[in-house]
């Protein structure tokens, strides 16, 4: 039984959001999102995404429903609130209340105890993978359960609660990388995996294969079993970005139909490897991912790692259309290689908002930026903020300076 507390709290949430989402300037923000996806920017666009620094913004203390069930989905309906309220990107919002389905995924076959600080601090573990060329074949695939029973009961809950305000859809999540290195060191160890590649290189060929081909059977089982939803919306796509495009899903999708993962954006990345050269790059992790990048429709790439080195070998994916410029990454090189071709996915260095806020700074480095790529289809995301030291208004105001110096720059184009 639902309290009416609960419900007229989250009734009144959905119907705020509902009216945002239809509100005539979400749909110009939709199709500007539309035409920057497909390579025809208006100007570029700005992004922020609060992450770590979202307990800052909206701390559980704001929540008021009693049932625990229902405090995400207040959570959820909040921070839609709070990012049209106060933080005010170039971002949209469409008029529906997504679920994921409800379901686990199992594990590789070999425990990995994690060891957790507090307050979201650090943590370590023990990589349970101590000797490649015996321990292998511990591992097996992981198996995916999906609850489909209190996946359509949540359905019902939210449909019969805010439904005729806010409808709820099904939006899947079951991955986010097709990357596999973090997946790797999970097993063998950040430092060992560096190590393995100059004095077992053929224990980790083996080991990436063996994750490569998990992979590839994980995506054709939720294909298969038709629990794909398509993200060419109001989805985040990649290390950062938007999911609108008219490309997606194919001409022969039909709708109604669960998508396909030819239907849908892919990304991987490799944020743990930076450490080793492009050659070893090319020959220990670029080939175990392309095989999983080849079945998605549209690729992004890169997430925090200096790409501008692996150009060579990231270019041969197929489909590519976003590439992330991490604050370590050369953005000359960068803008020459991607040449208005491909999304130039520009990540400013999030200490200018999480250590202080030095407003000129700000400017210089977004100024810069868009020297260099403003020519090109270049988007401007903040994020990895994992705390603003307890002033949430740095957020709104790095978005606002990032919007005036946008519009600087396209007043002198």
């Amino acid at each position: 039984m639902i309290a009416d507390k609960d419900r007229q709290i989250l009734r009144g949430l959905a119907g705020r959001v509902g009216e945002i989402a239809e509100l005539p300037e979400m749909e110009a923000r939709r199709r500007r999102w539309y035409d920057f996806n497909a390579l025809k920017p208006e100007r570029p666009l700005v992004l922020c995404f609060p992450e770590g620094a979202w307990g800052e913004l909206l701390p559980s203390s704001v929540l008021q429903c009693g049932d625990e069930r229902l405090r995400n989905w207040e959570w959820t309906l909040r921070g839609k609130l709070y990012w049209w309220e106060k933080i005010r990107d170039d971002n949209a919002l469409d008029p529906w209340f997504d679920l994921n389905w409800v379901y686990s995924l199992g594990d590789y076959g070999v425990e990995i105890p994690y060891h957790h600080g507090e307050n979201r601090g650090s943590y370590t573990w023990e990589p349970p993978l101590r000797h490649l060329d015996t321990e292998l074949d511990k591992l097996h695939f992981r198996e995916l359960r999906v609850d489909h029973q209190t996946s359509a009961l949540e359905m019902d809950l939210a449909s019969e609660l805010f439904g005729d305000l806010l409808p709820p859809r099904r939006r899947a999540s079951f991955f986010w990388t097709m990357g596999l290195t973090w997946e790797a060191i999970k097993l063998v160890g950040l430092e060992n995996l560096m190590l393995l590649m100059l004095d077992e290189p053929a224990n980790v060929h083996r080991l990436l294969a063996w994750l490569r081909d998990e992979h590839l059977q994980l995506l054709d089982s939720i294909e298969a079993q038709g629990l794909l939803t398509l993200n060419n919306g109001q989805n985040d796509v990649g290390s950062g970005g938007v999911g609108y495009i008219g490309e997606l899903p194919q001409k022969d999708w039909q709708p109604g139909s669960p998508a396909r993962l030819i239907d849908m954006w892919g990304f991987a990345e490799s944020q743990e490897t930076v450490g080793v050269s492009p050659a070893m790059f090319g020959e220990f992790v670029f080939p175990y991912q392309l095989p999983l990048l080849e079945k998605f429709g549209l690729n992004c790439y890169g997430c925090c790692e200096a790409v501008h080195a692996r150009m060579e070998y990231i270019r041969r994916i197929p489909r590519l259309r976003r590439v992330s410029v991490s604050p370590w990454c050369d953005q000359e090189i960068m803008a020459a290689e991607l040449g208005g071709k491909c999304i130039f996915s520009r990540k400013p260095n999030p200490s200018l908002v999480c250590m202080g806020f030095d407003e000129r700074a700000i400017r210089e480095d977004l100024a810069r930026t868009l020297r260099i790529a403003g020519k090109g289809v270049l988007e401007i995301i903040m994020k990895d903020t994992h705390t603003v030291e307890n002033d949430p208004e740095r957020i709104g105001r790095w978005v606002r300076i990032a919007l005036e110096e946008v519009e600087k720059y396209m007043s002198r184009a």
